[in-house]
């Protein structure tokens, strides 16, 4: 009877102490196990957010009006300002990969958003010189038809600081702020779900003041002041974020994830002849689960990786980590790799995402913008009506839709991450159809009106496609956000982000490759999709094309999700590797 009443008293001790103390491997700022009440949470993530809320400000700010400066001011033809334009963004999408690992791998995250936003910000005291310095602005007048040379040098080196900068940053921040919570603590895990939407929430406020505020600050005022504005908000962010300090909680980094994976795989080469064990308990696992990741519960799946973590003693007297793994580590590489067709099936989706910014302002630019006599909407602030369908899905759905799909799913997510994806990808089915019958019209409205063309027709009829387009962001880019956070391993979040950011950036290069295909089989045809403006082109036919891409995409994408299996995490209460605890880690894709 003593010893049952001392083991209830050692649990509710052990329960009182991990409520009030954070042990899921970070540490507080002084390197110490965090208090639960003084760190993480909310308070320590809005913070985080507000720093996002900035650069996205500042990033679209840039990139919307990019290909207008280049023309306008710098005076490049079209076709180059446009190459310069894919560059500079091809820079900007590819640099969160090495900006992730070096997070991962050596920085950590808080040190590496702290570089990267100094990088950043010196980006943005550069453009705002170029600007504003006599000796370095564009030339004496308004009127001269050639730029200084010095004027673009320190330009083009501005804005790509900017994009290096935006490297570290993006991939580093939104893993920082969801590790501000803890997955093992029920409330926390809940607050963590929600993040993620009112992360999207921040970038989507800094994304419409961007292309609304700031574009119309470029059109009607000065690029110079709407330098300014941006490296100011760019700086008090900075501050903000480094007050903050004392309120995070801080992963250490202990080794190279990419190290890791290769080890596992050499392992498991070293040993393909081995014979495999009558159960997977007799795979090498350690006593106690390592300070940067949780022990993972073995699958079948992949199963000749296994063979990595059979102990042989002839070999594995020593454990080298190049001839014996854990099953974490190899659990690790196989989520990797289960990975790999979802990443795959979700880029069309990108591509349909990516018209947003190109093909739907510039069909903008041929309509009547006016709201007044004298004043018009700049194209680039239609973007803005994306932005706003995105936080307005942000909100009902944690709101709202989460805690009624909760109490009918009994998912703690409401629905699991794979069909938040899908939903998104319906969504963008739809934009691309609602697209291309607006398309229609104004071509219409062009062969009937040859004088006045498509000025006749009002750029709110573009509003149904951004919004649709906004609101399948709402669903597939947050969740897509989630699922790269969530399902890489826990050593290899900043660079689970960066595998999210690549979707977009490979959608973009094939969106490009895709209308360079189509433009050169349809000329041969008899006429080019693409003509020499939009009223010789066909881009209905364009965004049917991608309609149905999309949506032959979207079945293969429904196969790959059913089968998907999620993370499974060992308890972090118990050494006994048969004791996996299931909850939200075995979604299924309805």
């Amino acid at each position: 009877m003593n010893v049952e009443i001392d083991e209830i008293k050692m649990k509710k001790t052990t329960e009182i102490d991990e409520q009030k103390w954070v042990y899921d491997s970070s540490v507080d700022y002084k390197g110490r196990v965090p208090l639960r009440a003084s760190t993480g949470g909310w308070k320590a993530s809005f913070l985080i957010i507000a720093i996002e809320f900035s650069e996205r400000l500042s990033y679209f700010g840039i990139a919307t009006s990019l290909i207008i400066y280049l023309t306008k001011v710098i005076h490049q033809d079209l076709k180059t300002a446009a190459k310069s334009v894919n560059y500079w963004t091809g820079v900007t999408t590819l640099m969160p990969l090495l900006g992730g690992f070096v997070a991962d791998a050596y920085l950590g995250r808080f040190y590496t958003v702290l570089a990267s936003t100094v990088v950043y910000l010196l980006g943005l005291v550069l453009l705002t010189m170029s600007s504003v310095v006599p000796s370095l602005k564009p030339c004496g007048n308004d009127l001269c038809q050639e730029p200084r040379k010095v004027h673009v040098v320190v330009f083009f080196f501005a804005i790509y600081l900017i994009s290096i900068g935006t490297g570290g940053h993006k991939p580093s921040l939104e893993s920082f702020g969801a590790d501000q919570f803890d997955d093992d603590h029920p409330q926390e895990k809940r607050k963590k779900m929600s993040f993620f939407n009112w992360w999207s929430f921040g970038l989507c406020a800094g994304v419409l003041l961007g292309v609304t505020l700031i574009v119309y600050v470029q059109d009607h005022v000065s690029w110079a002041v709407a330098d300014v504005i941006l490296t100011l908000v760019m700086a008090a962010s900075l501050v903000i974020f480094c007050v903050g300090r004392r309120f995070y909680r801080y992963r250490k980094v202990t080794e190279s994830p990419l190290t890791t994976i290769i080890q596992v795989l050499v392992a498991a080469i070293k040993k393909r002849n081995l014979a495999y064990p009558s159960s997977p308990t007799y795979l090498h696992e350690t006593q106690k689960s390592e300070t940067n990741r949780r022990r993972l519960c073995h699958t079948k799946g992949l199963k000749f990786l296994d063979k990595a973590a059979i102990f042989d003693e002839a070999i594995d007297a020593k454990q080298n980590p190049w001839k014996l793994a854990t099953v974490t580590k190899v659990e690790e590489l196989k989520l990797l790799i289960n990975m790999i067709p979802i990443w795959l099936t979700t880029l069309p989706f990108g591509i349909c995402i990516a018209q947003s910014s190109t093909f739907f302002i510039k069909q903008g630019a041929t309509l009547n913008r006016k709201i007044t006599h004298d004043f018009q909407i700049p194209p680039a602030s239609m973007y803005a009506l994306g932005a706003i369908g995105m936080i307005a899905t942000v909100i009902i759905y944690d709101k709202i839709l989460v805690p009624l799909l909760r109490r009918a799913t009994g998912n703690e997510r409401g629905i699991s991450i794979l069909l938040r994806i899908g939903i998104g990808m319906i969504l963008s089915v739809a934009s691309m159809i609602v697209a291309a019958l607006v398309e229609r019209k104004r071509l219409n409205i062009v062969q009937e009106n040859l004088f006045e063309g498509s000025m006749s027709m009002s750029v709110f009829w573009l509003a149904p496609q951004f919004l649709i387009v906004g609101i399948g962001d709402g669903f597939a880019l947050v969740g897509l956000q989630e699922y790269f956070y969530d399902q890489v391993p826990d050593t290899m979040r900043s660079l689970g982000i960066a595998f999210y950011l690549s979707v977009l950036g490979a959608a973009n290069f094939l969106s490009s490759l895709l209308i360079t295909i189509v433009d050169h089989l349809t000329e041969k045809g008899g006429k080019s999709w693409f003509g020499k403006d939009l009223n010789s082109s066909r881009l209905d036919y364009f965004y049917y094309l991608l309609a149905t891409i999309t949506a032959v995409n979207l079945f293969i994408y429904v196969i790959v999700a059913r089968s998907y299996s999620y993370k499974n995490v060992q308890s972090r209460r118990t050494a006994d590797v048969a004791n996996c605890y299931d909850g939200d880690d075995r979604e299924a894709m309805a």
